[in-house]
């Protein structure tokens, strides 16, 4: 069974109960990730324009910040963007002192909401509670935004800027390519799984040669964009994934260490002792979903294989392992993906590009996603995110 293309049409089956508002993710079943080109009867010719100068797709920097596709829009954001740029020894600093601001602001008004419910002040204390949750939420996507930065810089790689910005006479060319960065924060087993999804997706084999990477393709600008989100769903759900399994192996060999008459309540490595448990038993404690297989709350094998056990994943584990956890993280996916592919001329617009530039955007989103879940699980140890419902 080939497992890559498999798991990846069961993650994009667990959407179908609750639809992403991101106009760029795409499930059709019938070809989740498949590089499909519109027909050659349908093409429209491409504009081209005799653009002089450097490519504006290269990473630039100045004083109002780096060339990312999304601006940020908090005073928080932009005071950790400074921090980023001018004293980046400090940033992680500065971002749990922001982060802890943030929660005691959002705490404090709602405290003071419950306090007033039965004064004539009561209306006003609850809208002000609103109003700071609404602006707490803006600020800490910010602060994700500016993390996910942080995280890509230290493996040197600048995200992809608008794609606007990428496209001079009619072709989207990103260079440098970067893909040895980008893979490089995976495992080898993860890695493996990656490549299979990025030759999946676009249809290019892991040992292709320098001339098949650059050879060019058509696609659509729109069809780009499903690629991206899409991708960025994959590393998500793999992360998540790898978590889910080595803390499964954790509460096994745990269990397995204690007598068993002193078996009376589960014991945790020290590891697990500091936060973990209880996203770990908010993942796997609804056993009557979950029926014992791979996948589920039966522990599993030490040195079990990951694609093994994701290829095993009921509905209800595939669930957990791929949605986004809270409405911070899908509203910022959401976001960067409009920002990056959504300021185009026209969404059908078609595109020359090489299978090279194609790669460099599938690698990129896949580390986003992966990311994303680390940025996702260390802010709500700060602050509290919204569920994603």
């Amino acid at each position: 069974m080939d497992y890559s293309l498999s798991a990846t049409h069961s993650i994009l089956s667990l959407h179908l109960s609750s639809p992403s508002k991101l106009k760029y993710l795409d499930f059709n079943l019938a070809a989740p990730f498949a590089l499909k080109f519109p027909d050659r009867r349908l093409r429209r010719p491409l504009l081209l324009l005799a653009r002089a100068g450097f490519s504006h797709c290269e990473p630039s920097r100045s004083s109002s910040g780096f060339n990312t596709p999304l601006q940020l829009r908090s005073s928080v954001g932009k005071f950790l963007n400074s921090v980023f740029q001018n004293q980046r020894n400090l940033f992680q600093v500065f971002v749990a002192e922001e982060l802890k601001l943030l929660a005691d602001d959002r705490n404090g008004a709602v405290s003071r909401m419950f306090l007033s419910s039965a004064s004539d002040e009561a209306c006003l204390h609850r809208r002000i509670a609103q109003l700071k949750e609404h602006d707490c939420q803006i600020a800490v996507q910010d602060v994700m935004y500016m993390l996910m930065l942080y995280k890509f810089s230290e493996i040197r790689v600048p995200l992809v800027p608008k794609l606007s910005r990428c496209i001079y006479n009619g072709r989207l060319e990103i260079v440098p390519s970067k893909d040895w960065e980008l893979e490089s924060i995976h495992s080898l087993e993860i890695l493996q799984m990656v490549r299979e999804h990025v030759a999946a997706v676009i249809g290019l084999k892991a040992n292709s040669s320098v001339t098949d990477s650059w050879a060019t393709t058509e696609i659509q600008r729109l069809q780009i964009g499903r690629l991206y989100a899409n991708s960025i769903m994959y590393g998500y759900f793999v992360k998540s994934a790898s978590n889910r399994l080595f803390l499964e192996q954790c509460l096994s060999v745990s269990h397995q260490n204690v007598p068993l008459s002193c078996r009376t309540s589960l014991q945790f490595p020290e590891p697990l002792l500091h936060g973990q448990t209880d996203r770990l038993f908010s993942h796997i404690s609804n056993t009557q979903s979950i029926p014992s297989s791979r996948g589920s709350s039966k522990p599993s094998s030490k040195h079990e294989n990951l694609k093994c056990y994701m290829m095993n994943f009921d509905a209800a584990a595939l669930r957990i392992c791929a949605k986004l956890r809270s409405r911070e993280a899908a509203n910022l996916m959401e976001m960067h993906s409009g920002a990056l592919f959504g300021d185009g001329t026209e969404e059908d617009e078609v595109i020359l590009t090489s299978f090279s530039s194609l790669k460099r955007l599938i690698l990129e989103a896949v580390a986003f996603g992966s990311f994303l879940w680390e940025t996702e699980e260390y802010v709500n140890s700060v602050f509290k995110l919204k569920d994603n419902q």
